[in-house]
Order: structure tokens, then sequence, then C-alpha cells
């Protein structure tokens, strides 16, 4: 074979593996920007549309959870994590206990 075929045939590289979860959080890394929408989800026994209709500003909502049970925490629909409530000073806030 002449060196001129040699030199001019393609080289083979080997491609690149990167996991999904590298690439996803890189997407994650290039937008920091983008809106996401959190939301707790807990659970409420026997509530109606007519319950729903009379809550007003200090309204008591009785839950089905105990106040030490995890609660499911979401990001845009998708199961992120489990939470606790905390109080931090007059706010109530959340705070993770586990990861999805």
């Amino acid at each position: 074979m002449s060196t001129a075929v040699l030199n001019s045939e393609p080289k083979y590289e080997e491609p690149t593996h990167s996991t999904p979860v590298a690439v996803e959080r890189d997407l994650l890394d290039m937008m920091p920007w983008l809106p996401c929408r959190l939301s707790l989800e807990i659970p409420v026994a026997r509530f109606t549309i007519g319950d729903l209709l009379t809550l007003t500003r200090g309204s008591i909502v009785e839950t089905t959870c105990h106040h030490t049970s995890d609660i499911p925490l979401r990001v845009n629909q998708l199961l992120l994590g489990w939470t606790e409530f905390d109080a931090v000073g007059d706010h109530l806030a959340v705070r993770i206990t586990d990861q999805a």
C-alpha cells in the first residue's frame, strides 16, 4: 500500500461514554436560572370540595400524618426526597431528611 493511502484512512477513536447522570448534571449546571416548582404532599383524609370552598385565612386542616412523619418533596412532579417540618423564627420550613 502506498503512503498516500495509509495517511488518508480515517482514524478510529474510541467513543467516550458518560453516565446519563453526568450528562443531566452538566445540562442542569448550564441552566441555573430555569424555574422549577417545589411541592409537598400532605395527606388529608375525608377532605371534600365543600371543605375546600369554605377555607379562609386561619383555617386549620387536619392531616393524617404524624408531626414527625416524613413528607414527600417533589420538583416539577418528580420525587426529590423526603422532608420534615421545622420552625425557623416565625416561618414554617422543611428540612430534607432523605433523597429519593
